[in-house]
C-alpha cells in the first residue's frame, strides 16, 4: 500500500490517526457484510499502519478483531473497552496547534459515544452536545498540556502489560512540531500559460500559487464538520437572513449553498437594483472562531501576506453538478485571496476568453486540479486578467475562500476582529527539500515544453494522474467534459 498513489498524499501521522479511527469502528462499519467482505476491509484498514494494527491486541491476535463484526449491531459502543475508547480519545495527536485556541476537541468520547452517525447535516440533530462558539476561549498552551496528558494516560493503558518497551523518542515541542509542517508545505508558484490580451503575448496566469499540506486530514475533518453544523443552522433559521442562501435549482449547474461571514457580496444587480459587489447595509454573521484559527494559519504558513489578513469569507457548498461560471473577482475585495478546497478534487479553469458550452460545462486554455485540502491563491494577472470558473464538479464538494474588504467598501455596521490583528509569518527556512522541489518543477516546465500547460505536471507532488502528465491534455482548449475522460479531437 505504500505506492498507492492515494496514500501518498498523506504524512504516515495521518495513515496513523485514519487506521486507529476506523479500527475502533469496525464493528459498525462491517455490520451485516460477509465474512470475505469483513476480511477484505479489516486487512485493508490494516494496511494504513501494520505495526500499530499488528500490535494492537495484547494477547497476540493479529488485526482488528474480526470475530462477532459482521452482524454485530447492539455492542457499537456498549461493547467498546477501556482500550479501545482510549484510542478514540488519543486520534487527534497530530493535531493544527492553533486550533487549540477555539477550544475544539475533535473525536471526544462525548461526541463518539453520543452518536454513530456520519457527520453531515443530519448529525446536527443528534442528542450529542455540541460546543458553542462562547465556549472556545481556551489558550493554545493549556489545551496542548490537556493533549499531552491524555497521550499519557493512553500509553499508561497499554504498558501495563509486560511487554518490552521500545525507546520513547524525543519529544518535540508544538512549536518545533509546526516548524516541521511548515517546512513539508508544497507550493507551487510557476504556472505558464501565454495568451494574446490587447495585442501583447502574457502569462495570465501569472501571480497563481498553490499551496498543498497546509491541512492535515484530521484538520479538514473538523472544518468539514464545521461547515455541515453551520449549513443546519441556516436551514434552521438560526443564522442572519443574508448569511446562509439556498437558491432552488432550476436546471443542472444553476444554485449551489453559501454561506457568507463578514460581508454579504452581491453577484449581479439584484431586484432591489444594486450593483454587483459588498452590500454595505446588509447584516451577515461575524466569522466563526474556528475560521479565524484558520486565518491565522494562511498568515502564520505564508500562503497570505500579513499586509492582506482576510476579514471575509464565503462557503460554496457543491452538490453533484453544481458549477461557479466565469467571472473576475469584484475589486471591492483586495488582492491576494485564496480558495480552500474540501470533500473532492475538482479542476479549476482560467483563461481571458473562456467559454460556456452548455448547463454547467465550460472550456478555457488552462486548467488546473485542486487537491484536496489544498490552497489556490490568486493575484496578478490570474486574478485580474484571467476569468476563472468550476465546471460542474463530479461529486460532493466544499470550498472556502477568504478575502480583504477595501476598508471604503466595508459594511457600515463592520468591526475589525481584534483577535485577526498583527498576524506574522513564522520564520521559514528552505531546506534542500524545499529546494529540490522547486528545481524539479522548473525543470519539468523547461523539459516538456507545453504552451500554457506547465503548471499541470503533479507526478512529483505526489498528485499523479496518467490523463493529465499527457502532454496534449495542456495545449490548447479543452472543454470541461473532455477534461473528464472524453477524447480529444486531433487538429489538422
Amino acid at each position: 500500500m505504500e505506492h498507492d498513489p492515494f496514500l501518498r498524499q498523506f504524512e504516515p501521522s495521518d495513515l496513523k490517526i485514519a487506521s486507529e479511527f476506523l479500527t475502533t469502528w469496525l464493528s459498525f462499519l462491517s455490520r451485516d457484510l460477509c465474512k470475505d467482505c469483513v476480511n477484505a476491509l479489516s486487512e485493508r484498514i490494516s494496511s494504513l499502519d501494520p505495526e500499530h494494527c499488528s500490535n494492537i491486541d495484547g494477547d497476540g491476535k493479529a488485526g482488528l478483531g474480526l470475530e462477532g463484526t459482521s452482524n454485530n449491531v447492539d455492542d457499537d459502543h456498549e461493547g467498546k473497552s477501556t482500550r479501545d475508547l482510549k484510542i478514540i480519545g488519543d486520534c487527534d495527536n497530530h493535531s493544527l496547534g492553533s486550533w487549540k485556541e477555539s477550544g475544539i476537541a475533535f473525536g471526544s468520547l462525548s461526541e463518539v459515544l453520543g452518536s454513530a452517525t456520519p457527520s453531515r447535516p443530519a448529525a446536527a440533530e443528534t442528542a450529542s452536545p455540541r460546543m458553542s462558539w462562547a465556549d472556545m476561549s481556551q489558550e493554545e498552551d493549556e489545551f496542548e498540556e490537556e493533549e499531552e496528558e491524555e497521550r499519557e494516560s493512553s500509553r499508561t493503558g497499554f504498558d501495563e502489560s509486560p511487554v518490552k518497551k521500545t525507546p520513547e523518542k524525543p519529544k518535540l515541542s508544538r512549536d518545533q512540531r509546526e516548524s516541521l509542517r511548515l517546512r513539508n508545505v508544497k507550493r507551487k508558484k510557476d504556472f505558464i500559460c501565454l495568451e494574446r490580451v490587447k495585442g501583447k503575448i502574457v502569462n495570465v496566469v501569472e501571480g497563481l500559487e498553490l499551496h498543498t499540506g497546509v491541512f492535515s486530514a484530521v484538520e479538514q475533518k473538523r472544518i468539514v464538520d464545521q461547515v455541515y453544523q453551520l449549513q443546519e443552522k441556516g436551514r434552521k433559521g438560526e443564522l442572519k437572513a443574508r448569511t446562509y442562501t439556498a437558491p432552488q435549482k432550476w436546471m443542472r449547474g444553476k444554485g449551489r449553498v453559501t454561506i457568507q461571514f463578514g460581508c454579504c457580496y452581491n453577484y449581479a444587480i439584484d431586484r432591489a437594483g444594486n450593483p454587483p459587489g459588498i452590500l454595505q447595509r446588509e447584516e451577515v454573521d461575524p466569522l466563526p472562531s474556528l475560521f479565524k484559527v484558520i486565518i491565522r494559519r494562511l498568515i502564520n504558513w505564508h500562503v497570505l501576506p500579513p499586509t492582506c489578513v482576510p476579514d471575509s469569507c464565503i462557503v460554496n457548498i457543491y452538490d453533484e453538478g453544481d458549477c461557479i461560471p466565469p467571472h473576475i473577482d469584484n475589486h471591492d475585495f483586495l488582492r491576494p485571496f485564496c480558495t480552500v478546497s474540501f470533500l473532492s478534487e475538482c479542476d479549476i479553469l482560467f483563461g481571458s476568453n473562456l467559454k460556456s458550452e452548455g448547463p454547467g460545462e465550460f472550456s478555457g486554455s488552462y486548467s488546473i486540479p485542486l487537491p484536496v485540502g489544498s490552497v489556490l491563491v490568486l493575484n496578478g494577472n490570474g486574478a485580474d486578467v484571467a476569468k476563472h470558473c468550476v465546471p460542474s464538479v463530479p461529486t460532493k464538494r466544499i470550498s472556502i475562500t477568504f478575502r480583504k474588504m477595501d476598508e471604503s467598501k466595508r459594511p457600515v455596521w463592520f468591526t475589525p476582529e481584534p483577535d485577526l490583528q498583527g498576524i506574522e509569518p513564522l520564520p521559514l527556512e528552505l531546506n534542500r527539500s524545499d529546494s529540490a522541489a522547486r528545481s524539479s518543477g522548473s525543470n519539468n516546465i523547461r523539459g516538456h515544453g507545453r504552451r500554457g500547460g506547465a503548471g499541470n505536471n503533479y507526478a512529483t507532488r505526489g498528485y499523479y494522474n496518467p490523463v493529465r502528465s499527457n502532454p496534449q491534455y495542456d495545449s490548447g482548449e479543452w472543454s470541461s467534459s473532455q477534461r473528464r475522460g472524453k477524447p480529444r479531437p486531433s487538429r489538422t
